[in-house]
């Protein structure tokens, strides 16, 4: 599906991404995952794949994620099968290629993806309740918080302009998390490649979505760096 129609075929009252209208002027075409619009491609796959070895920025605002925050949270999530990091500002890679990011040691995002299931979210939403959690309590990241991704060699050099974090890969290993600021916005960066591709996930406030879509525009240009829909990031023979 391409435009609005994609956009829209989820229902009556269809969730957005916070770049709908970016991604439409562009002429996205759509899937629907879980309620909401993915930018599957631009319809140039096959170039958008190669371009995203270089230089690509990706819409996953759609895709599910959740947040836990809370003194129990680690030792909850254990009971449940999900293991985090030992240690903050690192990610594992668990079931269905989910991300397990440990942000602090009271509080843990986990990121779907959108070649994987969404399962496990699903389960642990379902699984919640005070009783049973106690001090462990659920953070509605999809609704707060804008995701992209930025994938390439030259993400490094490009926020390199808009961040002072360094993250080439010596120095910002694969599975390594900030919580710092990308051109004055408070946000996550979590390093988790793909069939060897850097990937940098970006998640910050939806409020600031259209201005760090432009910022990021802007500083890519000077890379050759341009948006790509989400099938550039899958790995060979995964479920769109």
């Amino acid at each position: 599906m391409s435009g609005a129609e994609g956009a829209h075929a989820a229902g009556g009252n269809p969730r957005r991404s916070f770049f709908q209208r970016q991604l439409e002027e562009l002429g996205a075409r759509f899937s629907i995952l879980e309620g909401g619009p993915l930018a599957t491609d631009f319809g140039a796959a096959t170039a958008e794949r190669e371009q995203a070895r270089q230089l690509g920025l990706c819409d996953l605002s759609s895709v599910p994620r959740i947040g836990f925050k809370g003194a129990n949270t680690a030792a909850w999530l254990a009971g449940r099968g999900v293991a985090l990091p030992a240690q903050p500002h690192r990610l594992a890679r668990i079931e269905d290629g989910l991300l397990a990011c440990r942000l602090s040691p009271g509080e843990a995002l986990l990121l779907s993806q959108p070649w994987g299931s969404s399962r496990l979210i699903k389960d642990l939403e379902r699984a919640w309740s005070i009783e049973s959690a106690g001090l462990c309590f659920p953070v509605p990241r999809r609704d707060s918080h804008a995701w992209l991704a930025l994938v390439g060699a030259r993400v490094p050099a490009m926020l390199a302009k808009i961040c002072g974090i360094d993250f080439r890969p010596h120095k910002f290993a694969d599975l390594t998390l900030a919580q710092t600021q990308v051109a004055r916005t408070s946000a996550i960066v979590a390093r988790a490649d793909v069939e060897g591709t850097g990937c940098w996930h970006l998640l910050f406030d939806s409020a600031s979505a259209a201005y760090m879509w432009q910022v990021l525009i802007d500083a890519m240009s000077e890379f050759d760096g341009r948006p790509v829909g989400c099938a550039a990031l899958a790995p060979p023979g995964s479920a769109q």
